[in-house]
């Protein structure tokens, strides 16, 4: 199996919840679910390969207080070199809905001081040669953000394949976002984006047209992947195919995270030799999974055989 890392953004997500109807200002409400736990999607996407039992490293910062300890102390080993800045914990207050949906509050934090530096300082690029680094969080970690020609320039020195998430714009896909986004496809061999993020991006209502669009940005042999919810998920593949998958039914107990946790399970499965299309299986299967269950579980590493048996 090639070598699996994830770079970006972890900090800490407080969920409660179900709230329906929203309550009023100045009231208070009674839910029946809280939990505090590793949130972003570095720090989810990690979590999914931990529990499926794949070996991974693993490159982010905390904050100065209790919350970047803890954060720390989830990972172990993993985090020994991770830097400390000086600003508080980034954290997510996420209030569930009962369909399934969610609001988040997320404060500034630790995250923008996140630095290529700090990448460096924790990731061994010989021994991720010829792997996988999963990059998301692009536009909540600033410092990295600037540098990313660099980051970008590292990864080829050593043979390894970036897997993009940029997540969702916090101003929204300005000019300026979609012309960095597709400079930063440019230098991508795999872009893990949801639908909407696809179609708005490259301007077309349909995902398949518009996943086509932006997989011809990428370098050649690249694979492009559109995560559809409750859809499943398409690719264009590496010969320009389009292959698809569909997602198990399930009954949704939590959201947060599955395109996070989808990804874990992709690039796992991509590390194992497995073809686009079984790709998209193992990662369908394990975000039902995971948005299914609570606690949260993410089932076996082998996701994708089990899925088409």
């Amino acid at each position: 199996m090639k070598p699996l890392a994830v770079i970006g953004n972890v900090n800490i997500d407080l969920i409660l919840g179900p709230a329906a109807p929203w309550p009023k200002a100045g009231t208070e409400i009674i839910v029946d679910h809280d939990e505090l736990r590793v949130g972003g999607q570095a720090g989810n996407s990690a979590l999914a390969w931990e529990g499926l039992g794949v070996d991974y490293a693993i490159s982010a910062n905390v904050g100065n207080d209790q919350f970047g300890r803890w954060l720390s102390e989830a990972f172990g080993a993993r985090s020994s070199r991770w830097p400390v800045s000086p600003e508080g914990t980034t954290l997510s207050v996420g209030i569930t809905h009962p369909d399934g949906e969610r609001t988040f509050f997320t404060t500034r934090g630790h995250l923008p001081r996140f630095s290529l530096d700090d990448v460096l300082a924790v990731l061994d690029g010989e021994r991720l040669a010829s792997g996988y680094a999963l990059l998301c969080g692009a536009f909540l970690t600033e410092d990295l953000t600037r540098d990313y020609d660099a980051l970008f320039d590292w990864a080829d020195k050593h043979g390894i394949t970036v897997a993009l998430d940029t997540g969702w714009p916090l101003d929204g896909w300005t000019e300026a976002n979609r012309d960095a986004t597709r400079r930063w496809l440019s230098r991508c061999g795999v872009a893990l984006m949801n639908e909407v993020e696809t179609t708005t991006l490259a301007g077309k209502s349909d995902p398949a047209e518009a996943a086509r669009i932006l997989h011809a940005l990428m370098p050649d042999g690249a694979i492009f992947v559109v995560k559809r919810g409750a859809d499943g998920a398409i690719a264009i593949d590496a010969d320009g195919n389009l292959v698809s998958a569909d997602a198990p039914p399930v009954t949704v107990a939590d959201t947060i995270g599955a395109g996070d946790v989808f990804n874990a399970g992709f690039l796992a499965a991509l590390a194992r030799g497995e073809l686009p299309a079984a790709c998209l299986s193992a990662g369908t299967t394990i975000a039902s999974r995971a948005i299914s269950t609570l606690p949260r579980s993410y089932g076996p590493a082998q996701a994708s055989e089990e899925a088409v048996r």
